[in-house]
């Protein structure tokens, strides 16, 4: 097997307790088949549409030729270095294949101005861009395309030698591909962007870069046929009972990579779980955690671990309460989204439709469009400036605004940390995630912008109100020109922060927002800040 599961506490007895229901109800082989009746009749029109991930594996086979051979093609023209443009599960994926894998790929999935400038300055005479958008009107995507097109033109290289897209058929970024003379890939239409890690969106970039993809393929086929298979043993079934299953509910699910040797796994899943569940005010919330996570070995009782671990034929002991889980990077892909759908039928929700994601992106063109006066914030201390929404107590410190913050977590609660800042340069921003947990005694999800607004940012608004949420905005000192654009990269990073806290604020959730220019300096004054 591929795949392998073991679970104690409330997660065994979740097993023990709704697999059989599962078997019964014919779940595993209704998802293998396309049935979109499994998650009720409002989730229907939706599920319809988005199934065809079961077939991933049959229907990607035929790319494997097509990318080896584009890639030999750029290596014999001297060109090795892959970047990719995209956002969310277009480049969640991608980024844990290549890094299992340990070959390079340079995910560029951010507007922030200095991340966007070290990744065109990088070896772009030997750089191919792979543009990646399901709807083909992602618009950081869009702009990350526009900016190295004008680069390769600038250094006299004609960008249709260097550019590969990989979108829907009949998207608009196709139409414009094709008549820039680009090489382009379609997906499968039927399959939702999270979900997407075995179509083209996940392959064509990966084996670019060198990722054995053929192998990939493999692993997920070892798997398929146990997953479609109506049975006791079936790890999807398995998994999805202990994600949605227990009772009382354990809605948060820490993510540990323990042993495996999987990287950087836990990010994709949490993007598939947040996005896929959290709506109608229920859901799962995902946290990726290291093994010293304050959060592992608190005893909360609404956290269920799961860790990755490297091998379950040792047979160790499963810590009580816990969840351990082994397997081959394809096997784990595919468990994970039938887990995941399962999920989503035992807890009553559409695990295919993000009702909320488009909220923050209306909000933010609206700022780029209309671009209102900025308004005064609280106060500046220390040269951050701080924003909160009306009603949460901020004081004149920042020790007091974060403590205000921090106090609006109730026992049920949590906090969402929100960095938009260079996510290769963050100053120590994300080391800081432990001692807020610590402080606060309940979990702390930590997430870049504006990527997660394409995964976690539908939990963070559909999902249970129970969310603080504390945004770091770097406030460049450099900025960099979109071209064809009226707009620059650090206005639409500005846009998308506002945007995304004026949707959660009218939300219910309560926002503080800091804003620096220089990231370190606020990185060590917040640590000051949660330590007091």
């Amino acid at each position: 097997m591929t795949v392998s599961i073991a679970a104690s506490g409330d997660a065994a007895r979740a097993i023990d307790q709704v697999v059989p229901r599962l078997v019964a109800d014919m779940v595993a082989s209704g998802i293998t088949a396309q049935d979109p009746e499994l998650w009720g009749p409002d989730a229907e029109t939706e599920a319809s549409r988005r199934l065809g991930w079961v077939e991933a594996v049959s229907v990607s086979r035929p790319l494997v030729v097509e990318i080896t051979a584009l890639r030999e093609r750029l290596h014999a023209d001297g060109v090795g270095h892959v970047v990719l443009a995209g956002m969310g599960g277009s480049s969640l994926a991608p980024e844990v294949i290549t890094r299992t894998y340990g070959v390079p790929l340079t995910v560029l999935d951010s507007t922030d101005p200095a991340q966007v400038r070290a990744a065109v300055g990088h070896d772009l005479a030997r750089t191919v861009l792979v543009v990646s958008s399901k709807s083909g009107s992602t618009l950081e995507t869009d702009s990350q395309r526009r900016v190295y097109e004008q680069a390769f033109r600038d250094a006299g290289i004609d960008p249709a030698s260097r550019i590969v897209v990989v979108t829907d058929p009949g998207s608009p970024l196709e139409a414009e591909a094709i008549v820039a003379g680009y090489r382009v890939f379609t997906a499968d239409p039927t399959v939702g962007g999270r979900y997407s890690a075995l179509t083209a969106f996940g392959l064509v970039p990966s084996g670019l870069a060198g990722a054995d993809i053929t192998e990939l393929l493999d692993e997920a086929d070892a798997i398929s046929a146990l997953l479609a298979v109506d049975t006791d043993e079936n790890p999807g079934l398995v998994l999805g009972a202990v994600l949605g299953g227990t009772a009382p509910l354990r809605s948060t699910i820490g993510i540990v990579a323990d042993g495996t040797h999987i990287v950087g796994f836990g990010d994709w899943v949490e993007q598939l779980i947040a996005e896929s569940t959290g709506k109608n005010g229920r859901g799962l919330l995902p946290v990726v955690l290291d093994v010293d996570s304050p959060e592992v070995s608190a005893g909360l009782a609404d956290v269920q671990i799961v860790r990755l671990v490297g091998s379950r034929e040792d047979e160790r002991h499963v810590a009580d309460g816990e969840v351990e889980i082994a397997g081959t990077l394809g096997g784990q892909l595919l468990v994970w989204q039938y887990a995941v759908a399962v999920a989503g039928r035992l807890l009553g929700i559409d695990p295919f439709d993000q009702p909320d994601v488009e909220a923050a992106k209306v909000a933010a063109r609206s700022l780029l469009e209309d671009r209102p006066a900025p308004t005064a914030p609280a106060f500046v201390d220390g040269g951050i400036a701080v924003h909160a929404t009306p009603g949460l107590p901020v004081g004149t410190t920042l020790a007091e605004a974060v403590t205000g913050l921090l106090a609006e977590v109730g026992s049920t609660g949590y906090l969402a940390v929100q960095a938009y800042v260079d996510r290769t340069d963050d100053g120590g921003l994300a080391a800081l995630r432990d001692a807020l947990a610590a402080r606060l005694g309940r979990p702390v999800t930590f997430g870049y912008g504006p990527r997660f607004l394409h995964s976690t940012g539908q939990y963070h608004k559909g999902g249970p109100a129970t969310g603080a949420f504390l945004q770091i905005v770097a406030d460049e000192r450099e900025d960099l020109a979109i071209p064809g654009r009226p707009f620059t990269f650090g206005q639409l990073i500005q846009a998308q922060a506002a945007g995304d806290a004026s949707v959660l604020a009218e939300h219910g959730r309560p926002v503080l927002t800091l804003t620096t220019s220089d990231v370190r300096a606020a990185t060590a004054a917040l640590r000051s800040a949660v330590s007091l």
